[in-house]
């Protein structure tokens, strides 16, 4: 099992759709929302991914395909 942590980053046209529990469903992750920030208009979360390495490619694959922009996230993710 691999961990990462990503940074999600959503438009206004994102910020109501159900992506993260959706990457759950469709595909072998275990995720963990460690911070986040989201408005009517825009937001961003820190997540932190558990799965088999090609899971995940393929997971942030979904997320971008989706229109989310997705960032390596470094240090600690609470605070």
């Amino acid at each position: 099992m691999a961990r990462r942590r990503l940074k999600l980053i959503f438009g206004t046209d994102l910020v109501k759709e159900p992506v993260i529990y959706q990457l759950g469903r469709k595909f072998e992750i275990v995720t963990n929302i460690r911070r986040a920030d989201v408005t009517g208009d825009a937001g961003w979360v820190l997540l932190e991914v558990t799965g088999e390495p090609d899971e995940l490619d393929k997971g942030v694959e979904y997320l971008e395909s989706r229109g989310v922009r997705v960032e390596p996230a470094e240090g600690d993710l609470v605070g």
